[in-house]
C-alpha cells in the first residue's frame, strides 16, 4: 500500500521520468534528441503519389474536377499549339499569376513557328530555348503541379509528355515596404516587414550580404500550404539548434496556419509559460542582427513579423534603438526602461502589501492621505486596485481594436473622462488611480508586445498575493516565478542567460561603448567559437 502511494506521488510530479529536453550545450554532438512532447509518432502510410498523364485532355479534365472548374472561374486553362506542332495548355490562377508575364514570356514565345530539335526532350527544349522565365522547373508529380497552381505559378502541359514546365509568375497585389509601427525608432531604419515572403527575405538579405546566408523555403505544415523560410548563416549557426528547429517544424500537422504566431505556439517547448519563448519582430535590421549572431529566423508567408530563435530575457527587454544611441543617452534610456519595468510589475502589489498588512512602514502623513482619499469609496482597497487594472486593460484593448483616430478617442475617453467620473462618483480613489496610471505608463516601456501582456496579467497575480500574504506573499510569488523561469529554455538556451548561467559577455545596465564585434555570443555555441 505504501509503495503504491509513493508510485502515485512520484508519477504525479513526474519525478521518476528522466530529463530529456533539448539543450544547446558545448559538449553535445550529433543529432539532438527530441523532448518527450516532440517524440516522433508512427505515421500512417502515405497515399501513393500521382503522376502527370501523357494525355493532355485527361490532365485538364482532372484539373477541372479537383478545382471545380464548372463553378470556379479563377482557374484559367489557356490552350495553344506549341511551335505549331504540339497541343499544349497553360494553367494558372486568375489574380494570383501576372497575366502580362504569362502572355509575353510564355504564350507569345510558344506560338512562334520554330523547329523542335529531335535530340532533346520536348519539355527540356521548351524550358531552355522557348520560355523566357527566370525561375523554371520540370516536374511530373501531380501534387507539386497542384501546389504550384495554387501558389500563383503557371504550369504548361504538353500533349504526349509526362513532364510539365512550372514557371514562377506570381504577381498578386501586396503591400509595399511599410514603416515600423510597433518598434518605431528615431535614429534607426524605418522600414518594416510586409506580407510578401520574397520581399521580407530581400529586406534581410540587403543587410546580411554574405555568401553563407541561407534561406530554406518549405511548407509551414498546414493544409493551406503556406510557405515558410528558415534563414540562417551556414558558417555560424549551431547544427544541433538548426536540426532541432527543423524537427519541430516537421512535426506540425494542422488544418490551417495563418501567421508566425501560430507556428510559435506549435514549436515552443513550454506552452503554459506566460513569457514568450520566441521573439516576433517587424524590423529587418533586428532580424539581420540575430542572423549575424548565429540565431535562426523564421519568415512566414502572409505575416508582417518574423520569428527569432532562440531568445533570452535580455532580448525581450532590449529595444532596437539601443544600438543607435550614443552612450550617455543610451544609459539614460536603458535606466528609464528598467525603472518603468520595475514600476509596472511591483508598484501595485507593493502598495497593497503596505496598506493592508504593513501600515507601520508608512508615515502618518501618507496614511492620512490614503484614508482621506477613500472616505466615500465602498470597494475594498485590493478589489479597487484589481478592478482599475482590469479597466485599464479594457481601455487598451478597445483602443487597439477600434480603427484609426477613433482608437485615440477611446483612449482619451477611457483615461480622462471615465477616470474623473469614477473618482467623482466615489467608485475609486485618486491615489489608486494615480498608481494604476503610472503602472500603465511603465508597461509601455517594455519593448516586446507579448512581454507587455504577460506583465500586465502577472501584476494582477502579485496583487492577489499581496492581498493574501503582504510582502511575504509578494516575495514568495516572485521567487517561485524566478525559479520557474530559470528552468525554462528557449531552444536549448536558458532563459536568464547571461545572468544564470553566467557567460563571457555580461549584461550591463550602464551600457558600454560600441566595440568591435569579433564573434557571436558564446551562449549560442556557434561554429566559430567551438574548438
Amino acid at each position: 500500500m505504501k509503495s503504491g502511494w509513493k508510485k502515485s506521488f512520484f508519477g504525479l510530479f513526474e519525478f521518476d521520468k528522466p530529463y530529456n529536453a533539448y539543450e544547446l550545450l558545448e559538449t553535445e554532438e550529433g543529432t539532438p534528441s527530441f523532448s518527450s512532447s516532440w517524440q516522433e509518432k508512427s505515421q500512417p502510410d502515405k497515399p501513393q503519389e500521382r503522376t502527370v498523364n501523357e494525355s493532355l485532355n485527361k490532365n485538364l479534365e482532372l484539373l477541372k474536377k479537383e478545382y471545380r472548374g464548372d463553378i470556379n472561374t479563377d482557374l484559367i486553362l489557356r490552350r495553344f499549339i506549341f511551335a505549331g506542332k504540339v497541343r499544349a495548355c497553360a494553367a494558372f490562377m486568375n489574380g494570383m499569376a501576372d497575366e502580362n508575364q504569362v502572355s509575353d514570356f510564355i504564350i507569345r514565345p510558344a506560338l512562334r513557328q520554330e523547329g523542335i530539335e529531335g535530340d532533346m526532350p520536348l519539355p527540356v527544349f521548351a524550358e531552355q530555348k522557348v520560355f523566357c522565365m527566370q525561375e523554371t522547373e520540370l516536374s511530373s508529380d501531380w501534387s507539386i503541379v497542384e501546389q504550384a497552381i495554387s501558389e500563383g505559378r503557371t504550369v504548361v502541359f504538353l500533349d504526349g509528355q509526362t513532364q510539365t514546365i512550372i514557371m514562377d509568375t506570381r504577381g498578386f497585389a501586396s503591400r509595399s515596404v511599410p514603416d515600423a509601427e510597433n518598434e518605431a525608432t528615431i535614429l534607426g531604419p524605418h522600414e518594416a516587414f510586409c506580407e510578401n515572403i520574397r520581399t521580407n527575405i530581400t529586406l534581410v538579405r540587403r543587410i546580411v550580404k554574405t555568401p553563407d546566408f541561407v534561406c530554406e523555403l518549405r511548407s509551414a505544415g498546414g493544409e493551406n500550404n503556406i510557405r515558410l523560410a528558415i534563414a540562417y548563416r551556414e558558417s555560424k549557426v549551431n547544427k544541433g539548434l538548426l536540426n532541432e528547429i527543423k524537427k519541430r517544424l516537421a512535426n506540425i500537422d494542422t488544418e490551417m496556419i495563418m501567421a508566425n504566431g501560430t507556428i510559435n505556439q506549435l514549436i515552443e517547448q513550454h506552452p503554459n509559460s506566460p513569457i514568450p519563448q520566441t521573439l516576433s519582430t517587424e524590423r529587418p535590421d533586428r532580424a539581420a542582427a540575430a542572423v549575424m549572431q548565429g540565431k535562426v529566423v523564421l519568415i512566414v508567408e502572409g505575416s508582417p513579423q518574423v520569428t527569432v530563435l532562440p531568445v533570452t530575457v535580455e532580448t525581450l527587454l532590449t529595444s532596437a534603438e539601443d544600438a543607435y544611441l550614443r552612450r550617455p543617452v543610451g544609459i539614460i534610456v536603458r535606466l528609464v526602461r528598467i525603472f518603468g519595468i520595475i514600476i509596472t510589475t511591483l508598484m501595485p502589489a507593493y502598495f497593497l502589501a503596505l496598506t493592508c498588512h504593513h501600515q507601520g512602514m508608512l508615515s502618518s502623513e501618507v496614511l492620512t492621505t490614503i484614508i482621506s482619499s477613500r472616505t466615500m469609496v465602498f470597494l475594498p482597497l485590493p478589489l479597487e486596485m484589481i478592478f482599475l487594472l482590469l479597466i485599464f486593460q479594457l481601455v487598451r484593448e478597445a483602443g487597439i481594436r477600434v480603427p484609426g483616430a477613433m482608437g485615440q478617442a477611446v483612449g482619451i475617453i477611457g483615461g480622462l473622462i471615465l477616470g474623473q467620473a469614477a473618482v467623482a462618483a466615489n467608485i475609486v480613489s485618486t491615489i489608486v488611480l494615480i498608481i494604476v496610471a503610472l503602472t500603465g505608463l511603465g508597461n509601455f516601456a517594455v519593448p516586446d508586445y507579448s512581454t507587455q501582456l504577460a506583465l500586465a496579467y502577472y501584476r494582477i497575480l502579485l496583487c492577489l498575493a499581496a492581498w493574501i500574504g503582504g510582502l511575504l506573499g509578494v516575495s514568495c510569488t516572485i521567487l517561485v516565478t524566478i525559479g520557474l523561469l530559470s528552468a525554462q529554455k528557449s531552444f536549448g538556451v536558458p532563459f536568464f542567460t547571461p545572468f544564470a548561467p553566467r557567460t563571457y559577455r555580461k549584461y550591463r545596465i550602464i551600457r558600454g561603448d560600441i566595440g568591435m564585434h569579433k564573434r557571436a555570443e558564446d551562449y549560442m555555441n556557434t561554429e566559430e567559437v567551438r574548438p
